[in-house]
């Protein structure tokens, strides 16, 4: 009868380590995700940086400093072409009338292509006008909608635009009613 009351016990003390272990570990693991946190967040950016002497703010300034300087893409002969406002009717149906009213501008890679561009003028209004006719209210919605009409300008300015370089088409007004 004895021998059954130490097996009892140690079964018991034995189960008392094993959640003490599991708690540990849970604890360990919990620091180990608030530290983590802490770091991803940037709330440990100051322990950091107070440990490696204080120089992150001076170093993060002189990156950016030197990304500006050799960033590719900062255009320095580049033009802008104010188109005139377009009104067109869209592609509603069923009876039903909605018109789309848009000023843009061109952003032309060179200045001295501008005159050219000038004299295009016209052709380019004609195939925006085209292809804007064609829209639906639907294709105008959103961001999305935007994004599409944005590249579908811009594939039709510079086919008649050619040979100059346009690199974008900005939108200064929309209104769709």
């Amino acid at each position: 009868m004895g021998d059954d009351v130490d097996e009892i016990e140690m079964d018991g003390g034995g189960g008392r380590s094993k959640k003490l272990l599991v708690v540990v570990i849970l604890l360990v693991l919990l620091l180990l995700g608030g530290a983590a946190a802490a770091y991803f967040t940037g709330l440990l950016q100051p322990v950091i940086d107070m440990l490696t002497g204080g120089g992150g703010t001076q170093t993060e300034e002189v990156i950016s400093e030197s990304a500006i300087e050799e960033a590719p893409g900062v255009p320095e002969n580049v033009g802008f072409v104010d188109l005139p406002e377009i009104l067109v009717n869209l592609n509603a149906g069923g009876g039903k009338q909605s018109y789309l009213k848009i000023r843009v501008s061109l952003e032309v890679a060179d200045q001295a292509m501008l005159p050219q561009i000038e004299q295009m003028m016209p052709r380019i209004v004609d195939n925006f006008q085209v292809y804007l006719r064609e829209l639906r209210p639907e294709d105008l919605a959103g961001s999305e909608g935007m994004f599409r009409l944005r590249e579908e300008l811009l594939i039709r300015v510079s086919a008649a635009a050619k040979p100059a370089k346009i690199n974008d088409v900005l939108f200064k007004e929309m209104l769709v009613q």
